[in-house]
């Protein structure tokens, strides 16, 4: 992303600005649970764009912050810019007690000194300017708004913020939608936009049609901030769904076909909606070459998969072997990162399927790359295994039976069941499991039992 100076302001004064934030928001990024580089000092910021929403000489005032935020790297990983952030910074005089949790500090010098500032999306004003932003289409400094011109955006909706999310921020407008604000910004066309326009052109209902969205221009560079998208009210998390119809001992194989038929249908749209591509030998043996590359740097960071990677890499080895034989299989647009958390049941019992961002740790190219359904399916299969074992270890046959209605629902729609093609399943699977093992040993150290019992099983598992 190329470097601005500002959007608002002289130079001067937004270098002062920063300057006198700076030390506040080296302390707070680090804190936040959308901030990606956990575990290392923030050493410096630098601005990308800087916009005055409201000037600081009443009783609010409000920026829009892109900023750099440099860090050392983390360990085996090479030099790099540093991850570019969205903050939306408020200043008052003094919080009021409600605004408690969203203080960053106080400011010692430079024009905001002796003010507060503090993360903006917790305080109704600023929240209902964003939105007031996207209903007029408005374009501030480098900062443009667009919206679908066949869907109302009602002023006045009352906003409040989501707490649960982790790499993102979310505010609710009056239960009727709901804003995306992206943390983590990147250049380029963002599949959490890009793929929810394309399936609404393919009048796909399992997605909830981008209603509005905020991007950034800075030079030839365009990056989306946010998307408002209409709001599932009463909807349930289709993992919070899961444990508790587990904890209540009730049946989910339905809940889990229907979620299959949803599943398929988004793929069958995005097939229609988005170029496909046909994997061959070539792109398959690369496939192949990032799986077994994954496996044994996730080796060396967890020594208790050591006993499994024989048994796990025959998975890749036999896909390969597939693809020497000249097996192809078709490539597309998929979700990315899909398991039960990413699902919201309506309480008309319909499924949607949401947050198309993909892993926001990867590259922005590769998160745009067509990949095998079947990844997608994977995804959903580990989870239902990380609901089983979350609610009690002796509900396997729990995650047993929802894995295959999940399958079967998915082939009701798609044509073909996945199961069919065993060799590409267990390839996924073991990748995905591979990846939670890894995850679980830095992160969630209790939580590791759960994938190594994956791993003991896809490593003695021949689908041959």
């Amino acid at each position: 992303m190329a470097e601005t100076v500002t959007s608002s302001g002289t130079t001067s004064t937004t270098g002062h600005l920063l300057a006198s934030l700076e030390p506040l928001l080296r302390e707070w990024l680090p804190r936040q649970r959308w901030f990606a580089g956990k575990g290392r000092p923030v050493t410096g910021l630098t601005p990308v764009a800087v916009t005055e929403l409201l000037p600081p000489d009443g009783r609010l005032g409000l920026y829009h912050l892109l900023l750099r935020a440099h860090q050392p790297p983390a360990p085996g990983s090479a030099p790099h810019a540093g991850d570019c952030y969205q903050l939306l910074i408020g200043v008052r005089e003094a919080l009021p007690p409600r605004l408690a949790p969203a203080l960053i500090g106080h400011v010692e010098e430079g024009p905001l000194a002796g003010r507060t500032v503090y993360e903006a999306l917790y305080d109704a004003r600023p929240a209902e300017l964003l939105l007031e932003a996207l209903r007029t289409r408005a374009r501030v400094g480098v900062l443009r708004s667009e919206r679908d011109p066949h869907q109302e955006i009602r002023a006045g909706l009352v906003p409040r913020l989501l707490t649960a999310e982790q790499s993102n921020s979310s505010v609710v407008y009056g239960d009727t939608f709901i804003l995306k604000l992206l943390r983590r910004v990147v250049p380029g066309v963002n599949p959490d936009l890009e793929i929810p326009l394309a399936l609404a052109r393919e009048g796909c209902p399992r997605v909830p049609a981008p209603t509005a969205w905020l991007h950034a221009d800075v030079g030839a560079e365009s990056s989306v901030l946010a998307v408002l998208q209409p709001y599932v009210a009463g909807a349930a998390d289709g993992w919070e769904l899961a444990l508790r119809e587990l904890a209540k001992g009730e049946d989910f194989t339905a809940e889990a076909r229907a979620l299959g038929r949803a599943t398929a249908e988004v793929h069958t749209a995005l097939a229609r909606a988005l170029p496909t591509v046909t994997l061959g030998p070539t792109q398959m043996n690369a496939l192949v070459d990032g799986m077994t590359e994954r496996l044994a740097a996730a080796v060396q960071a967890v020594p208790a998969l050591r006993p499994y990677e024989p048994g796990l890499r025959s998975a890749y080895e036999a896909l390969a072997a597939l693809a020497a034989e000249g097996r192809t299989w078709t490539a597309q647009r998929v979700h990315g990162d899909l398991h039960l958390g990413q699902c919201l049941r309506s309480p008309s019992g319909q499924w949607s399927l949401i947050d198309f961002e993909g892993e926001p740790a990867r590259p922005l190219a590769e998160r745009r790359m067509a990949q095998p359904p079947v990844r997608d399916i994977a995804g959903m299969l580990r989870s239902f295994d990380y609901a089983a074992h979350s609610a009690a270890p002796s509900a396997a046959g729990w995650a047993h039976a929802c894995r295959a209605a999940y399958c079967s629902g998915y082939a009701e729609v798609a044509g073909r069941d996945p199961r069919t093609d065993p060799v590409m399943l267990r390839a996924y699977e073991t990748d995905k499991a591979v990846y939670e093992v890894v995850y679980e040993a830095r992160h969630r150290p209790d939580w590791l039992a759960v994938p190594l019992s994956a791993v003991r099983r896809l490593a003695a598992s021949d689908p041959t």
